[in-house]
């Protein structure tokens, strides 16, 4: 397939720039098969039943935009695309020239690194002094939001580009599908007899850089590292052989229970994928799937297009453009079934 068949025409005064004024608040689009239908997030309850099972990303999203100084006083933004351990961290730089192996940064703050190596697009930082990585970029580094939301980011968006149940640091954008579930309706799914279930998946700046080949086979993903307590796996198994459905809240989360399932059973709780789903991919695990609108051409959409069919995401989004649903990040959710056959 071509990366043109993946476009579509998107207003900008669709691409929601701010959260809704409470969490939650959003519309909620459910597509099945031909079937579209336009209700609140809030509803969801109404499509779920007992023994189902909702599978959550639970990354929290780290303050991963660094700003500093090489000694020549050339200015450098580093954006932390992982973090490796206490001291040493890849990273996405912008300078007016890429700084080579032993060269120090001074970041503002008082923090200093050294560039190690080049890894691809990767720099390997090593930072100096006693504070760790995570307690760095906690004091001085700047929350990432996405390149489509122009405003700088404050302290609302510190609270709403964060879901609820965020635990584990380390993402650098948001599993966005999670920012509409509120406590509340956590508790009230749980009660219907849902099962909530957890994984780790640390979403890389990578979600964002676009696919830059006209046929789409012939790009490649970048590297995700996810975690799958067994206590999801076990409940994931049980969920299927009661009949139960698994639903994924997010691509992170689906991408990650996808990739751990590739030998053809849920049983790798660690890893490292890059896998790349596009239409004609065998789901063996996920039957569902909560998810936001994706950009024109992007490997997410080319997600969605794999799980619902390619024809029915195009009339879905159409649709959604048509009906002004709130698009990307902070934007509204669909409610996909998978297509069957």
């Amino acid at each position: 397939m071509q990366i043109a068949d993946f476009d579509y025409h998107l207003p900008d005064e669709l691409i929601a720039q701010f959260p809704p004024e409470v969490r939650g608040a959003s519309r909620l689009l459910h597509i099945d098969g031909e079937l579209r239908e336009d209700t609140l997030f809030s509803s969801l309850p109404s499509f779920l039943r007992a023994g189902d099972v909702l599978v959550f990303n639970d990354t929290k999203v780290i303050k991963a935009r660094l700003f500093g100084e090489k000694a020549s006083g050339g200015k450098i933004e580093a954006l932390i695309e992982r973090v490796l351990d206490e001291r040493t961290a890849l990273a996405h730089i912008k300078a007016s020239k890429a700084p080579k192996a032993g060269t120090i940064l001074h970041f503002h703050g008082g923090f200093t690194a050294e560039m190690v190596e080049r890894q691809g697009d990767l720099f390997k930082l090593h930072f100096d002094g006693d504070a760790s990585v995570l307690e760095i970029l906690e004091q001085s580094g700047l929350l990432p939001l996405p390149p489509y939301i122009t405003h700088v980011p404050d302290d609302e968006d510190a609270k709403r580009y964060q879901t609820v149940y965020a635990r584990d640091p380390g993402a650098v954008a948001a599993p966005t599908a999670g920012l509409h579930f509120t406590d509340d309706l956590l508790e009230q799914i749980r009660a219907m007899g849902v099962q909530t279930a957890f994984l780790t998946l640390h979403v890389g700046a990578g979600t964002f850089m676009p696919v830059r080949v006209d046929d789409i086979s012939e790009h490649t993903m970048h590297y995700e590292r996810y975690y799958i307590p067994p206590e999801t796996i076990a409940v994931i198994h049980a969920a299927k052989a009661s009949g139960g459905r698994v639903i994924a809240v997010g691509t992170t989360s689906l991408r990650a229970l996808e990739a751990s399932s590739q030998n053809g059973v849920l049983a790798e709780p660690v890893g490292d994928t890059d896998i790349f789903i596009t239409p004609g991919f065998e789901f063996k695990v996920v039957d569902r799937l909560i998810t936001n609108f994706h950009l024109p051409k992007s490997t997410l959409l080319m997600l969605v297009a794999a799980f619902i069919g390619f024809d029915t995401m195009r009339a879905a989004y159409a649709h959604a453009v048509k009906n002004e649903y709130r698009f990307f990040s902070y934007g509204d959710a669909m409610l996909l079934e998978k297509r069957e056959g």
